[in-house]
């Protein structure tokens, strides 16, 4: 399975347990088809948000001990593997609620005002995939679920920014309004920087976007502790996470924070580098 547009499914992973890989599978294919729903192809507003809101109901349904209904039929190939991981794994119907939620919002929002907006965002859209994942390896206590969640919501920022110019094509923006305002910054500065080669070296988007990168860094590093709470595969597999995360923030600050020209990807070396850096310990959450 593809995991071009999902981040932070581990689905294609070699570290996955093989006893797990079914209840990633099925969770990964709920959080992907709903994802397509609010992202892709040309339903409308109200297509989109009716699609998710049967999701919605399917849900309800399952969690509540019944049949899917008549209408949700079509529905089955998707939610029956799901609710069969749920209930194998034992594991919270509030997360996939979550989901839902931010993809319907999604549909809904395109513009973001206070930074405090996207970590609400983020708190439904990315920290339930991690909270899932702690609860399939029976380790969701809540010291574990609050550094998965700084982790999730930092790698849920990192792709914000590496995709600024991306977004913006799409007419959607995650860059805090307010923020834009405080360093001096029109709202449609991202399109100045795709028509004009040498507007990011404008002083003020460089301020805004360090502020940002760190504010990022900080929330990965600070969860960080929890690699030393997992057992080795899944440690290993979230350690690789998190220097990946930090190596694309990297990578923004060495390209000059100009993802309109040259979005900053992981390539071979990069990923040699990674593999390098997990033989060392992890930046302190202290730094």
């Amino acid at each position: 399975m593809s995991v071009d547009h999902y981040e932070n499914f581990p689905v294609a992973s070699v570290l996955l347990p093989k006893a797990l890989r079914p209840a990633v599978h099925a969770i990964y294919r709920f959080a992907r088809s709903a994802d397509d729903i609010a992202d892709e192809g040309d339903a409308s507003t109200e297509e989109r948000l009716t699609a998710l809101h049967n999701y919605e109901k399917a849900l309800q349904q399952l969690e509540n001990g019944l049949p899917l209904s008549a209408e949700l039929a079509e529905l089955r190939p998707i939610f029956m593997p799901l609710v069969a991981q749920i209930q194998q794994h034992q594991l919270s119907y509030q997360p996939f609620h979550d989901l839902l939620s931010a993809f319907c919002q999604d549909v809904q929002q395109s513009r973001y005002n206070e930074l405090q907006e996207l970590l609400d965002y983020s708190s439904r859209s990315a920290n339930p995939v991690g909270r899932l994942m702690l609860g399939l390896y029976r380790a969701d206590n809540a010291e574990n679920l609050h550094w998965s969640d700084a982790i999730c919501t930092g790698l849920q920022l990192t792709n914000f920014w590496q995709d600024v110019a991306i977004d913006w094509q799409k007419d959607r923006a995650y860059l805090p309004q307010a923020l834009m305002r405080h360093y001096g910054l029109p709202e449609d500065f991202p399109s100045q920087c795709l028509h004009n080669p040498d507007a990011y070296l404008h002083p003020a988007w460089q301020q805004l976007m360090q502020f940002l990168v760190n504010h990022a860094r900080h929330l990965l590093v600070s969860g960080s502790p929890l690699v030393k709470q997992l057992p080795g595969r899944m440690a290993l597999e979230l350690k690789l996470v998190i220097l990946g995360g930090l190596r694309i923030l990297e990578r923004l600050e060495q390209v000059g924070f100009d993802m309109f020209h040259q979005r900053p990807v992981l390539a071979k070396a990069d990923w040699a580098r990674l593999i390098w850096r997990s033989l060392q310990p992890l930046p302190s959450p202290t730094l």
